[in-house]
């Protein structure tokens, strides 16, 4: 007799639910691989920010006391004793040598020592002539509220090259002043344009073209991930030429952020794009969805801190500062401020930095290239070893008295692994499309 089973409708609802949750289980380690991105930004981000910004100090900061005397020599070596490594206090002979170091940025702030007997006035009677204790009355009142006072010390300094270099140099030096009993006069020899009175908008300028640059390095390495290395590249050189445009609208027509020289600027800001895109396209045959990471470790978290836009490298830890002698940022904004505010004292050096990163995205470009031939042939011969492997088993199986038969099933073989190869790269393709559209997603700004 036989025996009817009944279902384990237990079983069944465990199975069901099991069903039911692994969607859910997959898309949630979806999400939460993808979320290691925005995680590591914010790492990051904090670590380059507040280590290059959070606590600003001096660091062997050049100044100078201008004076030829034995006091000017006391002085300088004075403060140095009392800085202890945060100022480099030198002397200079003359104000007019003081001025030029400052325009060539050799130093950033010159405490000029008023000559000894100088005055801003002399006590004169009513005829004119120096008062005399045997004057009238009225005359040695006039000669008092008109008497001798003690010249003013001044300090020069640049604020074009830095104002928060300026501000910390007159810090050091009102207190010095105050100690001589005068007021300290204040002279900038190199001010910024009238509508960027820090002279920091050079710094938001670089953050723009920056966004715009690295911003596009995802949709073109992403989106346009079928097209060959390149006319990536094409796309990458004519991105940087319209990055550059706006940049350079932003700095004069639209914010007066500089009042002279915005060809200059362009031609930086088109290199510094262009070093930024065709390097962003490069590494992105490598890095794939971790190019926005890459890009913005290069272009924003270390590239933004070491730039001097905000506080020169005398005024950072030793790491950012060294970074700001070659990375593109420094180059662009330093080189910008060379143009516009000191003669192009400079500039060259500026340009080359620029030049070099330019190189090095051509280099990264061409490498991209080869890597993505040599895969492309790996490739090719991975699919006829198949198709050849296919079409051997196929004929061994055949009996000689249907060659024809057997030649017309390798032909099939062939075509099939041939159609096998063509799911095979339309399934990359759809990857690679829905690789893009995260990366995409991910290519936020600061």
């Amino acid at each position: 007799m036989s025996t009817v089973r009944r279902p384990d409708h237990r079983s069944e609802q465990h199975s069901g639910h099991r069903a039911g949750r692994s969607p859910h289980s997959a898309g949630l380690r979806h999400v939460l691989t993808h979320l290691i991105t925005p995680l590591l930004m914010c790492i990051g981000m904090g670590l380059a920010y507040l280590g290059a910004f959070a606590h600003p100090a001096p660091h062997q900061l050049p100044v100078a006391v201008v004076g030829s005397g034995h006091s000017a020599q006391l002085l300088a070596q004075s403060i140095n004793d009392k800085a202890g490594g945060d100022l480099e206090v030198r002397t200079v002979g003359d104000r007019s040598a003081a001025v030029d170091r400052l325009k060539h940025q050799d130093i950033f702030g010159a405490y000029v020592i008023p000559a000894k007997g100088a005055t801003t006035g002399a006590a004169k009677g009513p005829s004119g002539g120096v008062s005399g204790a045997g004057g009238a009355s009225g005359a040695g009142a006039e000669g008092a509220a008109a008497g001798p006072s003690k010249a003013a010390p001044e300090l020069l300094v640049a604020t074009a090259g830095s104002d928060t270099s300026a501000s910390v140099v007159q810090k050091v030096f009102t207190p010095i002043a105050a100690h001589q009993g005068a007021p300290l006069k204040v002279t900038d020899v190199a001010p910024t344009a009238e509508d960027d009175p820090t002279g920091q908008g050079i710094f938001f300028l670089l953050v723009a073209i920056s966004i715009g640059s690295y911003a596009s390095v995802a949709v073109i390495g992403g989106a346009g991930a079928v097209l060959p290395v390149r006319w990536r590249a094409a796309l990458a050189i004519g991105t940087s030429f319209v990055v550059s445009l706006i940049g350079t609208a932003f700095a004069g027509p639209v914010f007066h952020l500089v009042d002279h020289g915005l060809r200059g600027l362009w031609a930086m800001a088109w290199l510094y794009s262009a070093g930024i895109l065709l390097i962003g396209t490069g590494l992105h045959t490598f890095l794939k969805r971790w190019t926005t990471l890459g890009v913005m470790t290069l272009f924003v978290m270390l590239n933004f801190t070491s730039s001097g836009g905000i506080f020169r490298p005398e005024m950072q830890n030793g790491f950012f500062a060294s970074l700001h002698s070659f990375w593109n940022g420094a180059g662009f904004v330093e080189g910008t401020r060379s143009h516009v505010y000191f003669d192009n004292y400079g500039l060259t050096g500026h340009v080359w930095t620029l030049v070099w990163w330019l190189v090095a995205g051509l280099l990264m470009v061409g490498v991209a290239a080869l890597a993505e031939k040599r895969r492309r042939t790996a490739e090719a011969e991975t699919a006829a070893n198949a198709a050849a492997v296919a079409a051997a088993a196929v004929a061994a199986t055949v009996p000689d008295p249907a060659a024809k038969r057997g030649s017309r099933t390798v032909r099939s073989a062939r075509t099939a692994g041939g159609a096998g190869a063509d799911a095979r790269e339309g399934a990359a393709d759809v990857d690679e499309a829905a690789e893009a559209d995260v990366e995409m997603e991910e290519a936020v700004g600061v």
